[in-house]
């Protein structure tokens, strides 16, 4: 046998040895074990040394987050060469704001809009006193009145109060229709024959979102945008809020709307307890000037006509690629249930704030047992936030996307119930866990739903007669394109 220059020859016991079945898997057996101790160190070491996060190939960018396109539009409310100063009238007109805040506010502005079209004088506005919130404020309570009747001068003749050899005058009183045109005011200009003042007992949706003169639309958003601005007082502590908000970084304002009346109004008791779905039945059938009364909670839920619970929306915004530091301002009432349920969001996301937080009791004080001069701040901030973020599409939430897509398109993020609510559901039966699939499915679904440049929606296929004009999107929660335009044009 051949051996390598310079090894020296093995004994022949051990040669014998080696060739032996037993000594060989012996050896084998040795040789694994010692294989098998240094990949043990080798994986030891590598759990212990520090390692740096994996980089996340979903992870979403802070202009995806944050980001807010134009696309070259910008707000355009000048009056075209056709539209001529207000002529003298002695006709008046009184009106009576009915709903919440912002409810009253683009009826205000509605009225303002058929002043114009009647050739008659306003008298301000008398504000709802008699609906849920039960708030005593007048006009000048929550707007600049001044600034009001100065900004609209060129448009309106508005007035303070009645002269004085009007106020025993007989007044006409007139419901006018709603979503109504051009043509219907003309007829109405009668009712001023016999009467030197009509009285209007409602203000909401009197006007058609589509189909009117251009500068009757613009004269809308001059009058919601720039002339109805809130008092002093409300907006210098909104302006500081948010500013304390902006010092902390970017934030969200969640419109969350989980206040007892909106469940009440709308049947929705999924997650409540049966006691607490029995509380809000008995609240629905006891205020008469709601009309439904036997709503079924679960249609309503899987139709997407329900607001997302604070879990949903913890939920929701998490998928979106928010972190749990991000800032949430909460523009809501008092959340039904109280921490039961906002600790459930608070999960999410830990810095999540509220006016009450964010100001002083002192700062508070002058607008306790005000709903909607408190609404206004809510308002404010919303406008003013980096995102905004309704989980419900009511008044406030229709009236703040609105002004922030005149304002150049500001990022709003819109969810889409129905489609949140399918994929909640697959979760609850195990067939769906929150985490990148999640996200994937709920991005995909909300990619055209951020608030981008869009003309307003028409009515649902096969609605029909007035039906058909109640399902069109509302003219204040898009004033495109009567009041926004590409660059360079008017």
């Amino acid at each position: 046998m051949a051996y390598r220059r310079g090894a020296p020859p093995l004994p022949l016991r051990l040669r014998r040895l080696l060739r032996s079945p037993i000594s060989r898997c012996a050896c084998l057996i040795v040789a694994l074990t010692a294989l098998l101790l240094v990949l043990s160190l080798l994986q030891i070491a590598r759990v212990d040394l520090p390692r740096p996060d994996p980089p996340h190939q979903d992870q979403v960018s802070n202009e995806q987050l944050w980001g807010s396109n134009g696309y070259g539009y910008h707000a355009c409310v000048t009056p075209t060469h056709r539209y001529i100063a207000p002529i003298e009238s002695d006709h008046y007109m009184t009106v009576r704001s009915n709903g919440g805040l912002n409810q009253m506010r683009t009826g205000i502005c509605d009225m303002i809009a058929v002043a114009r079209l009647v050739n008659a004088t306003l008298v301000i506005p008398q504000l709802d006193k008699r609906s849920f919130w039960q708030d005593t404020s007048t006009f000048k309570d929550i707007f600049n009145e001044p600034s009001f009747i100065k900004a609209l001068e060129g448009d309106v003749h508005i007035v303070s109060d009645l002269p004085e050899t009007l106020q025993s005058a007989v007044r006409a009183r007139k419901h006018f229709t709603s979503w109504s045109g051009a043509s219907y005011y003309e007829g109405a200009k009668e009712l001023w024959k016999d009467h030197k003042v009509v009285h209007i007992p409602k203000s909401d949706s009197r006007l058609a979102n589509n189909g009117l003169p251009i500068d009757i639309q613009r004269l809308r958003c001059r009058c919601l945008y720039q002339a109805l601005r809130f008092s002093d007082q409300i907006e210098d502590l909104g302006k500081k809020l948010v500013e304390r908000l902006k010092s902390r970084g970017r934030f969200i304002a969640l419109h969350l709307r989980y206040e007892k009346d909106m469940l009440a109004f709308t049947g929705c008791t999924y997650g409540l307890s049966e006691s607490e779905a029995d509380e809000l039945r008995i609240l629905r059938e006891k205020t008469s000037h709601w009309k439904l009364k036997d709503i079924n909670s679960t249609e309503q839920r899987t139709g997407g006509n329900c607001p997302l619970t604070p879990l949903e929306v913890g939920m929701f915004l998490r998928a979106m690629g928010y972190t749990e530091s991000t800032w949430i301002y909460l523009a809501a009432g008092e959340i039904y249930g109280g921490d039961k349920y906002i600790s459930k969001l608070r999960l999410y996301f830990p810095n999540l704030v509220s006016k009450e937080v964010l100001a002083t009791k002192e700062e508070l004080e002058k607008f306790k047992n005000h709903a909607s001069q408190v609404a206004a701040l809510d308002y404010i901030i919303s406008v003013e936030s980096d995102v905004f973020v309704p989980s419900h599409s009511g008044n406030m939430a229709r009236a703040v996307e609105g002004h922030r897509r005149f304002l150049g398109h500001r990022k709003t993020s819109s969810p889409d119930r129905r489609g949140l609510v399918e994929l909640f559901g697959l979760i609850e039966k195990g067939e769906l866990i929150e985490g990148p699939k999640l996200s994937s499915l709920i991005m995909r679904m909300h990619k055209y739903r951020q608030g981008a440049p869009r003309k307003r929606y028409a009515s649902l296929p096969g609605s029909k007669g007035r039906e058909r004009l109640r399902t069109e999107e509302s003219f204040y929660e898009n004033p495109f394109p009567e009041c926004i335009c590409l660059t360079g044009k008017h």
